[in-house]
């Protein structure tokens, strides 16, 4: 009998065995309850559903293949109110597709009839210990960009832990500045795609067109300044995982085409009548509420619950006040680092001050005010006033119109560059200015077009024109925003 088996009390598990095929349901249970555990059985999905809500299994065996309701919208109703039950899905006719969209449904494992008795009770045993935290996740140190002491971070972070070794598809809600990347990062890092891309893409600060070039790719001529092939993030992210930051900002029309994405695990780039299967897991965020978006028709129903199969919600700082202090005092010692000196501390009163505070921004405001704080004062000890001024100066979550002005047009040019990979004249007509404005924005922004061009293959006519005396001039002039 596997090591999984014998070393666990089975009799204290309660499996639920879902199959409208007699003779299986009758087999698997015959073992199950052989090897130890509580046997449960549906015939079909719905029955399934019922069943679950009654006695609350530990986890549910399932045959992809069904009447009336197949094993996919099975899992999808399951997590619709349990999210991270575990569940292992049966097939005898699986294609490859099959098993990637069940798992970023999140499923725990894929079998492929017909079944070995051992195989099956040694992937039951290992989910079940995974799902207990009897047995940790690869990446055993998870998270080491997060910190925290309170009891509703660890409670995240426990969930992030025991999900981050799957493929399923993860939803994080919280405010800005809380945290969601550094969350997505910890989880691809501790998982078997640690290895490959991490890519995130803020869907609020790309213009519709543009995003949708990001994300599916275009082929050459495909529009208006598509001088070269992009292959879109999907495809540049193959095997790793794609962060898709401010998701509900992301248009209705791209919506539809993401979804599609999302059951079929293919794209079709702008222009091509060809699609490209991609194999990403996907990590979505926002700060909105998508469930008032969804019945107020700003965002589909049907892709919020394709990309909420595990929601985690990222607290506040201020409904984590525990934290705040143990903040502070590492990014004074990551600081401190950086800087090659010896680390300040808070004066007690400031530290009293400073954990009492609202902060509307988040650890992103609390890094500002310690980087302030740090710098600014001279000796070892950061008084009450100056974390009281640093507090006051800091914008707490909304940007001034110049600077929220200035962040959106770098990330335009950026995106504009990187999809006609750096060709200036293409990348010109797309944002409908002349060659030398266009120059000069570059310039303000310290952005230089030839950084898009490495790895590019220049095509005839795609070389860029050599700049006129005009172009030349205008880039030594000034223009610093």
């Amino acid at each position: 009998m596997p090591s999984n088996v014998e070393s666990m009390q089975l009799d204290k598990y309660r499996v639920l065995v879902v199959d409208d095929d007699r003779d299986m349901v009758t087999l698997l249970c015959t073992w199950l309850a052989e090897a130890g555990f509580y046997v449960d059985s549906a015939p079909s999905g719905a029955d399934a559903l019922q069943r679950i809500d009654i006695t609350r299994p530990n986890l549910v065996v399932t045959d992809l293949v069904m009447r009336d309701m197949d094993g996919m919208t099975l899992l999808t109703e399951i997590h619709r109110n349990n999210p991270l039950m575990p569940v292992i899905m049966l097939s005898g006719q699986a294609q490859v597709r099959d098993a990637v969209k069940a798992m970023h449904l999140g499923i725990s494992e894929f079998l492929i009839k017909p079944l070995e008795r051992a195989e099956l009770l040694d992937q039951i045993c290992k989910t079940l210990r995974i799902a207990s935290g009897a047995e940790t996740t690869q990446g055993s140190g998870f998270g080491k960009g997060l910190i925290y002491r309170s009891p509703k971070m660890a409670e995240v972070i426990d969930q992030a832990r025991l999900v981050a070794d799957t493929d399923i598809t993860i939803f994080i809600n919280g405010s800005t500045g809380t945290g969601k990347e550094v969350l997505a990062k910890a989880i691809h890092e501790a998982s078997p795609r640690r290895d490959k891309p991490f890519i995130g893409v803020n869907c609020a600060a790309i213009p519709e067109q543009l995003l949708e070039s990001e994300l599916f790719g275009h082929e050459k001529g495909s529009f208006t300044g598509a001088a070269t092939r992009h292959e879109g993030l999907f495809q540049a992210g193959n095997g790793g995982t794609l962060f898709l930051d401010e998701v509900g900002d992301m248009p209705l029309g791209l919506q539809v085409k993401l979804l599609r994405v999302l059951q079929d695990f293919e794209v079709r780039p702008i222009g091509s009548t060809r699609s490209v299967a991609v194999n990403v897991r996907i990590i979505s965020a926002t700060n909105n509420n998508l469930e008032e978006a969804v019945k107020e028709g700003r965002f589909r129903e049907d892709l919020y619950y394709r990309l909420h199969v595990v929601p985690l919600y990222l607290p506040a700082l201020a409904e984590r006040r525990e934290d705040i202090r143990v903040l502070l005092d590492y990014f004074l010692e990551r600081l401190a680092k950086r800087q090659r000196l010896k680390a300040k501390r808070f004066a007690p009163e400031a530290l009293e001050y400073l954990t009492a505070a609202p902060w509307p921004g988040n650890v992103r405001q609390l890094i500002n005010v310690v980087e302030l704080c740090a710098t600014l004062t001279k000796g070892d000890i950061i008084p009450l006033g100056m974390a009281q001024k640093a507090l006051r100066d800091q914008p707490a979550e909304l940007k001034s119109l110049r600077d929220a002005k200035h962040a959106f047009e770098r990330n335009y040019l950026l995106s504009v560059l990187r999809i006609t990979s750096g060709q200036v004249a293409s990348a010109a007509r797309i944002a409908g200015r002349n060659r030398t404005e266009f120059y000069k924005l570059l310039k303000q922004h310290r952005i230089d077009p030839a950084e898009f061009r490495k790895g590019s293959v220049e095509e005839p006519g795609d070389v860029e024109e050599e700049s006129t005396s005009d172009d030349a001039s205008d880039e030594t002039s000034e223009g610093a925003n």
